[in-house]
């Protein structure tokens, strides 16, 4: 489902779905952008698009996250935060901060690579939301950063830095140079994105919190100030709430646009494309006068084909779409290739088998954001009493419906569920016999993320336990996904294949 609503026209959001933390960059008639994954791996997704409103998704820039061992389980809310996307000197660039190491850079020649591997560009707790910019006219190189409060005992400030021209390297201790503690009623300053324009520094920074907060716009005649600050899109009496962190491109034709997330709760933070413009006074101006459009002329820009990122997947050759990313760097032989269709998943001996979030072999991807029907066919090839494979919901809460072979060996159609406080899984339904090993298992997701499990074993699809309501994490939104596990033990303990994975719109 895209953002198009007729040819002349888009509504928000473009991305509807947890595309958290976004940045743009334009090269030539391109348009490209990436946003935070966290613990999930591969990371830092790759979007492409020719008109700001029709997105797809064309790869990822890190394959594994670094340091391997740290992220060998699931990190839910750590890793990548908050990336910047720019292009210099022939190559593109992303810098993010890992709130617990420091600040990263990767780049390469091309969007889709290859990228280089992670460059610790300076090591830190609490250093968070870097943003370099590589000055054209006097050849200098700067690099602005926020800080996490939870690392560090620091927050609502920016510190900026002299960068060497080949993003290796700091050239000096750092230098506070916006502190937003000195700004009447100003709070939670973070996520910068530098520019320079019009012969001033600016810098676009959200503040106020990611539910709440409004998105400002800071200038200097010189990198490390002083600057003055205004805000230019709050939520005013629209529904969209804490309208901020985002990017500004500007079109081959000069027109001036601003992407930015709006917090969903369980659907994570999804993405909103503002028309933007510079005022007589020489100020940005977002969206209508400041606060967001919920439908707005598109830019103006070769029309393009309905687009989005990929949710289907039929599993070729045992392959999976690039939509879908592991809880945690990926092991050897958990997915394993084949002749045919579908998706042939080791069951991962695990002594954390009751509990999905601990899990790094859960191949996820994004909730939609609008409600829908997920469907996927599962068979169980394992005769390992206790071997289970599932489609699940995950977040602070879980829920998944899936198949277990017995101690009877019999193979039964399960459905569990915990609570954001549980340490362990518990039944959400009574379990039934799945005759033949497969299952055919669905989820309707309705208004407010509040999902409907059912199944079809043979005998047309039944309802199963009552209604669950989908949680994210603290910054990542609820996830779709498919595994399978083995209790703890030796030896192998055979597979689940997976076919036809489906969402179909409501």
């Amino acid at each position: 489902m895209t953002a198009e609503t007729s040819p002349g026209t888009y509504t928000n959001p473009v991305l509807d779905a947890d595309w958290s933390d976004p940045d743009v960059v334009r090269v030539g008639d391109d348009f490209y952008l990436t946003a935070s994954s966290f613990g999930r791996a591969p990371g830092l997704p790759l979007l492409h698009s020719r008109d700001l409103v029709n997105w797809t998704l064309v790869g990822h820039a890190l394959e594994r996250l670094e340091p391997a061992a740290a992220f060998a389980t699931p990190r839910h809310d750590c890793g990548v935060w908050a990336p910047s996307l720019r292009y210099h000197d022939e190559r593109f660039w992303i810098f993010w901060g890992d709130p617990d190491q420091g600040i990263f850079q990767v780049n390469a020649p091309r969007i889709r690579g290859p990228w280089t591997r992670p460059h610790l560009l300076k090591a830190g707790k609490g250093l968070i939301d870097p943003c370099p910019l590589w000055d054209e006219e006097t050849g200098e190189a700067y690099l602005v950063h926020a800080w996490a409060k939870s690392r560090s005992g620091v927050k609502n400030r920016l510190t900026g830095h002299r960068m060497r021209p080949d993003g290796t390297e700091l050239l000096d201790e750092g230098k506070v140079i916006v502190d937003a503690d000195r700004i009447p009623g100003w709070f939670t300053l973070e996520g910068p994105k530098l520019y320079r324009h019009d012969g001033w520094f600016w810098i676009f920074a959200p503040a106020g919190g990611v539910e709440t907060g409004w998105q400002g716009a800071f200038r200097s005649r010189g990198f490390f100030g002083p600057y003055e600050e205004r805000i230019v899109l709050e939520q005013k009496d629209t529904d969209v709430n804490g309208p901020h962190q985002g990017g500004w491109v500007r079109t081959p034709s000069g027109e001036d646009w601003f992407l930015h997330f709006q917090q969903r709760g369980p659907y994570g933070r999804v993405v909103h494309l503002q028309p933007m413009r510079w005022g007589q006074d020489g100020w940005p101006v977002l969206g209508n006068d400041g606060a967001p459009v919920t439908a707005h002329r598109r830019p103006a820009l070769p029309p393009q084909p309905p687009a989005a990122p990929a949710t289907d997947d039929d599993f070729p050759g045992g392959r999976f779409g690039r939509q879908w990313q592991w809880t945690a760097n990926p092991g050897d032989g958990w997915a394993t290739q084949h002749s045919g269709d579908g998706l042939r998943l080791t069951c991962v001996r695990s002594a954390d088998a009751h509990d999905l979030r601990r899990l790094p072999n859960v191949l996820t991807q994004r909730l939609p954001g609008k409600p829908c029907a997920v469907e996927v066919e599962l068979r169980l090839d394992s005769d390992e009493p206790g071997a289970r494979a599932g489609l699940a919901v995950l977040g602070d809460a879980f829920s998944w419906i899936g198949l277990q072979r017995g101690a009877d060996g019999a193979v039964h159609l399960v459905h569990r569920f915990a609570e954001g406080v549980a340490e362990r899984e518990r039944d959400a339904d009574h379990a039934r016999l799945a005759p033949d090993g497969r299952a055919r298992l669905r989820i309707e997701i309705g208004a407010g993320a509040r999902c409907r499990f059912s199944a079809d074993t043979g005998d047309g699809f039944r309802p199963s336990g009552p209604v669950f309501a989908a949680t994210p994490w603290r910054w990542v939104g609820a996830l779709l996904g498919l595994f399978a596990l083995a209790p703890a033990g030796g030896g192998h303990a055979g597979a689940a294949t997976f076919t036809r994975f489906r969402v179909t719109p409501a």
